[in-house]
């Protein structure tokens, strides 16, 4: 049985998109269709590479095709990330879609990890990705992406260095490793603004910006200055790290920064030797303070050697295939974050 354009396109009309809601073509996301007999080739253009159903919509339209009639389907996806509308008096980054900052209330709770691991993850998915380290007091960039190189100048901007499929700017670069960077504020505040506006970021799809811990100055300057699509609060298990985690929150709303959720990092601990979990710092903390704040659960990362073993030798955890670098919690976090900037991009 011969199927026409139009048969094809009536049907995918039933296909919803999860995230969003419509129809696949009311959105205008089939992008190209082909019909020959009852063979089907449809591309479906997603908001992001990094879309956590991608399988999903696939699976939904080849049964959808395959209703009336198609005995063979095929179904590619591409991906075109819309930037944030216009936010007045906050200067756009000419060429960068989306500012993703990652931040916590207090240190040691792993947001440098998460940040550079996200980044990573992102770029796996295909995304076109920058890493700003804007911890300026203690960067960890160079570090955990090894990286020991200065960048250099083109046309009077800094060009970004690269590792691992991303683009990175850290002050970390520019100073001696040994040195601690004793600035006051607003000499912190303008290094920021130049890493935003006078790096050569190029075309990117996210530009995930590793924020210090804390509310200060530097925080205060991003917000004020940069058009964010959202936030991404990194918390610990504990009360304690609960507890400075909201400030974060309350920060992002008070500014009108989308929270786009929170992570429960160091979420528990798998004994290598015996497989027995411990729940080190407690469990399940940052799932009740999401619901209790009304902000998305964006899941678990446990705790493993290899994740800081990678950290400390330059090897991102999710570039890893090792059981304890837990490279799909930090895939799944990644996509989450994508279909969450989508929605806030859309709404």
């Amino acid at each position: 049985m011969a199927l026409s354009e139009q048969q094809v396109l009536d049907v995918l009309r039933t296909v919803q998109e999860p995230e969003l809601g419509g129809d696949l073509v009311s959105r205008k996301m089939i992008k190209q269709l082909l019909v020959e007999g009852s063979r089907v080739a449809v591309t479906v253009e997603l908001t992001t590479p990094a879309c956590p159903l991608k399988d999903q919509i696939e699976g939904e339209v080849v049964a959808a095709v395959q209703s009336v009639g198609a005995t063979d389907v095929a179904v590619e996806f591409t991906a075109n990330v819309k930037a944030r509308g216009g936010i007045p008096d906050k200067a756009a980054i000419p060429g960068v879609a989306h500012l993703l900052a990652v931040a916590s209330g207090k240190g040691g709770v792993g947001k440098s990890t998460i940040a550079v691991n996200t980044a990573v993850a992102l770029a796996q998915e295909g995304a076109r990705v920058g890493l700003l380290d804007a911890d300026v007091y203690g960067p960890s960039a160079p570090l955990m992406l090894g990286i020991k190189r200065m960048p250099s100048q083109h046309e009077g901007k800094i060009v970004p260095l690269g590792a691992h499929g991303i683009k990175v700017m850290s002050v970390g670069f520019l100073i001696d490793d040994r040195q601690p960077v004793i600035w006051r504020g607003p000499m912190v505040s303008q290094l920021l603004r130049q890493f935003l506006f006078e790096v050569a970021w190029g075309e990117l799809d996210y530009l995930v910006i590793d924020l210090p811990p804390g509310t200060g100055d530097i925080q205060l300057t991003l917000v004020q200055a940069a058009p964010l699509s959202g936030g991404l609060i990194v918390t610990t298990p504990q009360d304690v790290a609960l507890a400075d985690a909201i400030k974060g929150v309350e920060m992002f709303r008070k500014t009108n920064v989308p929270v786009l959720g929170i992570v429960e990092n160091m979420s528990y601990f798998v004994a290598p030797d015996t497989g027995k979990r411990y729940n080190i710092f407690g469990h399940g903390g940052a799932r009740t303070a999401a619901a209790r704040l009304d902000i998305p659960f964006l899941g678990e990362v446990p705790l493993g050697m290899s994740i800081r073993e990678g950290g400390d030798e330059g090897r991102p955890a999710v570039i890893s295939d090792a059981p304890d670098a837990y490279a799909q919690a930090f895939r799944a976090l990644a996509q989450k974050l994508a279909a969450r900037i989508s929605v806030e991009a859309l709404a």
